[in-house]
């Protein structure tokens, strides 16, 4: 899923304060000749909450074991996200598969407005800021894609300002 962007740089997990959030646990049956054998699957996602933020699942025969193994799976796939104080840098959609998210940024003290996965990750990130919207899908799987997609298609001025060959100072100051 994270071949397709151009600015993506994953961050070694050691020294970050990671705290884990777990998103959802699905139980799974696999219908067998013997009986019925089940299993769980794990989504959480990961963050420092200062912009580094990762995802990751999960499968195992007991809840905790999915669990730690969604939370190493996470660990594996961090990635900063740009910020702009508590919010974010602009407006961006996000998809995938049938879940689509929008996100918004807002002025100080609004709160995360925001449900469900959306939610979770956003918080993760240590967006405090924001305006969301979710259409589509309510699949957690789906929705935490979606919103990573979004962010992940996020530009601050200096990464534009650098692509288009000016200085940041002549950006801000006109």
């Amino acid at each position: 899923m994270l071949k397709k962007y151009k600015n993506v740089r994953f961050i070694k997990p050691a020294g970050l304060d990671l705290k884990d959030r777990l998103v959802s646990v699905n139980r799974v049956v696999k219908v067998t000749k013997g009986g019925r054998a089940f299993g769980f699957s794990a989504i959480v996602v990961v963050g420092d909450e200062k912009g580094v933020s990762g995802f990751g699942l999960g499968k195992a025969k007991e809840v905790t074991e999915a669990i730690s193994k969604a939370v190493e799976d996470a660990k594996k796939n961090l990635l900063r996200i740009p910020l702009n104080k508590t919010t974010l840098p602009h407006e961006q959609k996000g998809k995938y598969g049938g879940a689509r998210v929008y996100l918004q940024p807002a002025s100080h003290g609004t709160g995360v407005i925001a449900g469900g996965a959306v939610r979770i990750v956003l918080e993760a990130v240590g967006i405090h800021d924001v305006l969301s919207k979710s259409h589509g899908s309510s699949n957690p799987h789906n929705v935490v894609k979606a919103t990573f997609d979004a962010l992940l298609r996020l530009r601050d001025a200096g990464s534009i300002a650098r692509q288009r060959g000016i200085s940041v100072e002549k950006v801000f100051n006109g």
